[in-house]
Parts: structure tokens; C-alpha cells; sequence
């Protein structure tokens, strides 16, 4: 359903794919917006819609939240939990969701300067998390996530109005370039993709495994990456890629021996709170999509 009082700058899940050019700026705050963040590496961000950091944390930071990371994915109580996605083949843990409400180690993470504090510089706002999660991807044969752009989800089903939103992916194992790395077309976030076909009833649970509801065809994605090309990223456990809502990214799935686990995180600016789905019977589960649009502090 759509609200009556906010404008749906971006259509999607109707009967036929469109493209929209983006409404919206990619940075939103100032050049003297105080942060981490330097100012060639934001006009970076802004041309291409990522920014990677070598290292965001330090190895013994690392080990933490790889412990914590563990932790959670053995607890039988968070495996019974909605919170928990799993493979459907392995039947093994694949994501928990709100990890930063379950866990006092990883709340301390969304809170740090070095992560908050990017996420304000981009956004010119104080922030909320729209969503955490850790990603477990084991080594062989754990699946990746199709091609897609985020914002698309979170307008039809979380009700986001604007991209006004930042994702981090934390790496907690190394990347390498074969275990099924993030993958992203830069510059594919100035192009909202709208996708064909309506979004089923509870679709998150299905979406959440395997992607249907908001997938791209091959002939769109086709032509993002051969205006756009695709960048793979690798980097050291501790790395971290920041992207924007809107680019079309995915990862393919881990055949190798090596793990790659992450923590992610979206934050989401206070002045672009979520409203009710564009393009979904009924608002996915606030573990999924927060409705505490407290600021992070």
C-alpha cells in the first residue's frame, strides 16, 4: 500500500520494469560536515556510490566480534528465533537480523566514532539503524545474494521515501577473490531500477533465502554492467566497503574451502524515517525494517 501524504518518487513492483533517474543527492551533508570521512574519498563516494577502508578495525577488534558472531550462530535460542535465516540446502545458519539489539558487543560497534561517524558525514544527519545483521558464509557450497539494489526493498516493503541511507559490510574473515565476495556496478546508484511483478504476502521469508520479488532481469542488469562494469572487493578481516542504498550489487556463492563472514549495518537518516510500503500488502517485520527511529548516540 502507499501513503497519502508522501509522493512515491520511485515506482516499482508494477507490471512492467522502468527506470527512474535519481531525485535525490548521494551526499547529503555539507563539505564542512565534521567526520572521518576525506573530503577526495566523499567525492568518490558521490561518483561512484561506495568507499572502502583497508582497515576499520583492528585485529584484536576483529577476533571480538568474530567470537560474538559465533556465539550467536551456535545459541539453539537465536536458531529458533525469527531473527535467524538459514540455508535451504545446508539447513546452516545464514543471517541473524537485529544483532545490534540482541547483542551489547555489536551495539558498541553501530555506536564507535569510526562507524556512526561516517554514516552522519554522509547522510547530514544523526542516523538510526534501519537494519544490522551478521552474514555467515561458510565454505562450500554456501549461496550468495542476487543482483539488486537495497533501496528497491526497503521503498516497496520498509516504506523508506528517499535515499537517504548507508550500508556498511564489515568484513570479520578475509574477502578473498574467489569465496564469494560483494560485488557492486559503480555509478548503477544514479539509476533506479523499478522491477516488474507484485510483491507476494510475507515475502521476506522467502526473499531473505533466495531473492524473486524485486530481482532485475537479465537484460536490465545487462545493461548496468556494461555502462557500469562490476568491481569485486577483497580485503583483509577488518576491512569494511560503505555503499549506497541504491547501487546494484551481489555476491556469488562460497564453492571454496574459506569462509566469509560479515557484519553489516544500515543506517538510515532521522529526517527519512519509513512511512508505509510503497509496494507491499503489509510492512515487513520491525527485525527486518525498524520502526525506532531512535538516534544511534
Amino acid at each position: 500500500m502507499t501513503t497519502a501524504t508522501v509522493t512515491d518518487l520511485y515506482p516499482t513492483r508494477s507490471t512492467r520494469e522502468v527506470t527512474v533517474p535519481r531525485q535525490d543527492p548521494v551526499l547529503w551533508g555539507s563539505p564542512d560536515t565534521p567526520g572521518p570521512i576525506p573530503q577526495a574519498e566523499l567525492q568518490a563516494y558521490e561518483r561512484d556510490g561506495f568507499l572502502t577502508v583497508d582497515q576499520l578495525i583492528t585485529p584484536d577488534e576483529v577476533e571480538v566480534y568474530r567470537r560474538e558472531l559465533d556465539r550467536l550462530v551456535g545459541d539453539p535460542a537465536i536458531r529458533a528465533d525469527g531473527r535467524a535465516v538459514v540455508e535451504p540446502r545446508s539447513k546452516e545458519i545464514r543471517s541473524v537480523f537485529e544483532v545490534h539489539r540482541i547483542s551489547e558487543v555489536f551495539a558498541n560497534l553501530v555506536r564507535d566514532p569510526r562507524v556512526a561517524g561516517r554514516a552522519r558525514q554522509i547522510l547530514g544527519s544523526d542516523v538510526y539503524v534501519h537494519q544490522s545483521r551478521i552474514n555467515v558464509k561458510p565454505g562450500f557450497g554456501a549461496s550468495g545474494f542476487y543482483w539488486h539494489s537495497d533501496f528497491e526493498t526497503w521503498h516497496a516493503e520498509d516504506g523508506l521515501p528517499n535515499m537517504r541511507t548507508v550500508s556498511v559490510s564489515i568484513a570479520l574473515t578475509e574477502n578473498h577473490d574467489t569465496n564469494g565476495g560483494l560485488m557492486i556496478m559503480p555509478g548503477s546508484h544514479r539509476t533506479f531500477l523499478g522491477c516488474a511483478g507484485a510483491t507476494p504476502e510475507d515475502n521476506y521469508k522467502k526473499s531473505l533465502q533466495m531473492q524473486d520479488a524485486g530481482t532485475p532481469s537479465d537484460e536490465a542488469l545487462t545493461a548496468l554492467a556494461g555502462e557500469h562494469g562490476i568491481r569485486l572487493f577483497t580485503g583483509a578481516a577488518g576491512s569494511a566497503t560503505w555503499f549506497d542504498c541504491n547501487c546494484m550489487h551481489g555476491s556469488g556463492d562460497n564453492i571454496t574451502p574459506f569462509p566469509r563472514s560479515n557484519v553489516f549495518i544500515v543506517f538510515n537518516s532521522v529526517e527519512n524515517t519509513a512511512v508505509e510500503p510503497f509496494a507491499a500488502p503489509v510492512r515487513r517485520p520491525e527485525y527486518i525494517g525498524a520502526r525506532d527511529f531512535t538516534p544511534v548516540r
